[in-house]
């Protein structure tokens, strides 16, 4: 139930029943300043909601990264070895050469 309506509902009933001496004045104020205070922020909810907007978003580009490298796939037609042509680009600046790498 939201705040305000019950705030509404407190008054109504209120004013049905005018002061008497049933209700003491300072129960009464004790039970307004409960209604009006808001309640402590819950550490947790608030530490937990970018947590899972984060991983939420980092799931769903891996998810994106992987539909991209799958289907840029090298073709296995007999073309270049990744791992040939991999040796020969790291080899090549100290100055050995593996032969038909390109």
């Amino acid at each position: 139930m939201k705040l305000n309506e019950l705030h509404v509902k407190l008054i109504a009933a209120a004013r049905k029943h005018p002061p008497g001496e049933h209700v003491p004045y300072a129960f009464e104020q004790r039970i307004m300043s409960r209604l009006s205070a808001r309640p402590a922020p819950n550490v947790w909810a608030l530490w937990c909601r970018p947590l899972w907007q984060a991983a939420i978003s980092c799931v769903a580009i891996t998810a994106l990264c992987g539909l991209w490298a799958y289907s840029n796939r090298p073709s296995t037609d007999g073309a270049d070895n990744f791992s040939q042509v991999f040796e020969a680009a790291v080899l090549a600046p100290i100055g050995e050469h593996i032969e038909d790498a390109w």
